[in-house]
């Protein structure tokens, strides 16, 4: 064993590779971007030869770890939590289908919103899937559990959702990892037809033996070495800890604590050892990272009016927990260690400087003027800031390529001008069926997909549409003579606006398509270039 510090996103990487994986399937979203980038630079998964590309979206990642586990080699799919949104179809059916190859769908939930649209808590998919769900409660845990994990989604064949929240992804602790890692399964045809063609009569038949497995897999969280119940002298009080509320505990009690504790942290939620705690002592407190899952369950198995948690408002409903939280929660005094300081002003994010989404939205709000009540529907990235000052460009952020599709339902209602703005990766992530939708039905909408030749939102990983866009809007069956390309540049602004108004004016649909590198991604490629040549 050796001692690495390590993010809990890069403990996971290094425990998935040390645990056999083939492939990791993701798309960027924070916070559970580090993982798959680990694996790419890794000098173990390039020797081994890991499969570990973006894809476009979560659900095409999804569906290629089923493809993956179904020719019995081991598999990872990275998101966040609103991801799981988006794959949620092949999520919920693999639990119909189980797997050959162990696959673990690692899902990063993000309580606080630091750079999502809602505090949705994951654990409540495993539930509804049926499958188990491992949740670490630190970083060693996080590189552990992924052996555990594939090992288990192979013995019980079905997938492991394993959760982890901000803090847990982004927060580093010395882990001992191994010094060697365990090869890759072999592949095999193991995989029963039956199982995984989820006609009606075969899935029926699916569904029995799954639902049936929920006693075993309950029986198995009772017995798991992750989920611990922990000795205390005051019964006056039990605690229930799950994930990074289980440390937050820890901490409020530096000399030990005095109450019993049953640490969670794998799923089904062992009811016998929740009973016992209930039974031993006198009122139970319930920390949980995210919403309040757990202590829902409790309260629907136990008579019991002694539970506190978040439905009784003793702890916060609503963004991250903190040991200060739990301090106040338990009764003890503390010194406030963790609130922002009260004398930094806050800093709003803003587009960078230079960024070719600012000329995009001086243009546009330089035409928009001429219209009356001009409707802009927005969309996931960078150029969402473009609702901020100084640009208050667009009127609606909903989800991963609503921008179009609600553009043409403005147009249906008859909205005019109703513009969408949508960013390159976004676009071939969900987007195209929407321009599809509207090509199809010739909306009256002008659609801007603001290139910048990467993922930029999340620190500019690869785009899976960069020089394809044209051809896809063709292919979807846009005419040429409403597919423009500029280049956002202040010097190029005439055209740009002309070429707005124009296409604004057209009563169809149409594409605008402003391309200039990231300014992020552009640095960092000229400095590769200078070192390259200062190389040579």
């Amino acid at each position: 064993m050796e001692k690495r510090l390590l993010l809990g996103d890069e403990a996971i990487a290094l425990g998935a590779l040390h645990a056999g994986l083939s492939g990791v399937y993701a798309y960027p979203g924070t916070p559970s971007t580090e993982i798959t980038e680990f694996i790419q630079g890794s000098s173990l998964a390039k020797e081994r030869k890991v499969r570990s590309r973006w894809c476009t979206n979560e659900k095409t990642a999804m569906e290629a770890a089923l493809g993956m586990s179904f020719m019995g080699k081991r598999a990872l799919v990275c998101m966040k939590h609103v991801g799981l949104n988006v794959c949620a179809d092949p999520f919920v059916n693999s639990g119909m289908t189980g797997v050959n190859g162990g696959v673990i769908v690692l899902v990063a939930d993000d309580p606080s919103m630091h750079s999502s649209q809602d505090e949705q808590d994951s654990r409540f998919y495993g539930k509804f899937a049926m499958i188990p769900t491992f949740e670490p409660s630190n970083q060693q845990e996080a590189y552990d559990m992924m052996e555990a994990a594939f090992e288990y989604s192979e013995q019980q064949q079905l997938p492991v959702l394993m959760r982890v929240t901000t803090r847990m992804a982004h927060s580093r602790a010395v882990v001992k990892v191994k010094n060697e890692a365990r090869q890759q399964n072999k592949l095999n045809y193991n995989a029963v037809a039956s199982n995984w063609v989820l006609l009606p009569a075969n899935a029926r038949k699916r569904n029995d033996v799954v639902t049936a497995q929920q006693k075993q897999l309950e029986e198995d969280a009772v017995n798991s070495i992750y989920n611990i119940y922990c000795e205390g002298q005051d019964k006056s009080l039990g605690i229930i800890a799950s994930g990074i509320g289980y440390n937050y505990v820890n901490e409020c009690f530096p000399k030990g604590n005095p109450h019993p504790v049953l640490k969670i942290s794998q799923y089904p939620l062992p009811k016998k050892l929740v009973r016992r705690l209930l039974n031993e002592c006198e009122k139970v407190l319930i920390v949980e990272e995210g919403q309040p899952f757990i202590e829902d369950i409790v309260r629907g198995v136990s008579k019991s009016q002694n539970i506190m948690g978040k439905l009784d408002g003793v702890l916060p409903r609503t963004g991250e927990l903190n040991p200060d939280i739990v301090k106040k929660a338990l009764g003890i005094e503390c010194d406030q260690c963790f609130d922002p300081c009260a004398d930094v002003t806050p800093r709003p994010p803003a587009l960078c400087m230079g960024c070719g989404h600012r000329d995009v939205y001086t243009a546009l709000n330089e035409v928009l003027r001429e219209y009356e009540n001009p409707r802009v529907f927005g969309d996931i990235g960078c150029y969402t800031l473009g609702f901020l000052p100084p640009f208050r460009a667009i009127h609606s952020c909903v989800d991963m390529g609503a921008s179009i599709t609600m553009a043409k339902g403005a147009a249906d209602a008859g909205q005019w001008p109703a513009v969408a703005i949508i960013g390159d990766s976004t676009f071939t992530h969900s987007g195209m069926t929407g321009l599809l939708d509207a090509i199809n039905e010739n909306a009256n909408i002008t659609v801007i997909i603001s290139d910048n030749l990467t993922t930029g939102m999340t620190g500019g990983q690869d785009s899976a549409g960069t020089n394809k866009f044209e051809a896809i809007c063709r292919g979807l069956g846009l005419s040429d003579e409403h597919l423009k390309v500029v280049v956002p540049l202040p010097k190029n602004m005439p055209e740009i606006t002309q070429i707005i108004r124009d296409e604004i004016n057209y009563k169809g649909t149409s594409v605008i398509i402003p391309r200039r590198e990231c300014m992020q991604t552009l640095q960092r490629h000229l400095k590769q270039k200078k070192a390259q040549e200062g190389n040579k």
